[in-house]
């Protein structure tokens, strides 16, 4: 089974994509750019960035049925792997433990000009 899920909650998507697709009980959530749902314009910081991406994972593992908290996979972009920690800091205090599984990589630029991005992957029980 394959169902595409769609949120208002978290940004429409920006190009050919879904917000993110559920494949049996598998939930994979298109890479999510700090970007306001209702005005589709770029949060301002690189913690606020990082704040509204995980905003934006969030509402869409609760449209599909699931929460943050069953994310399995984070790969996280970064334009400077400098804010590595601060990522590290923000994962703390929105993720309970155990956390995922994660990859971190600089990228020399993101769409809108963004800091960071992250793609997941949820398993909904």
């Amino acid at each position: 089974m394959k169902k595409v899920i769609h949120t208002d909650d978290a940004p429409k998507a920006i190009g050919t994509y879904s917000q993110a697709v559920l494949a049996d009980k598998f939930l994979f959530i298109s890479g999510q750019i700090g970007l306001d749902p209702v005005t589709m314009e770029l949060v301002e910081g690189f913690e606020e960035e990082t704040i509204q991406v995980f905003r934006n994972i969030s509402a869409i593992c609760e449209e599909a049925g699931c929460s943050i908290n069953d994310v399995i996979k984070f790969n996280v972009l970064l334009t400077d792997l400098s804010n590595f920690q601060k990522v590290n800091e923000i994962m703390e205090k929105v993720l309970e433990k155990p956390y995922p599984a994660r990859a971190a990589y600089e990228v020399s630029a993101l769409p809108k000009n963004s800091s960071i991005e992250i793609e997941s992957i949820a398993y909904k029980e």
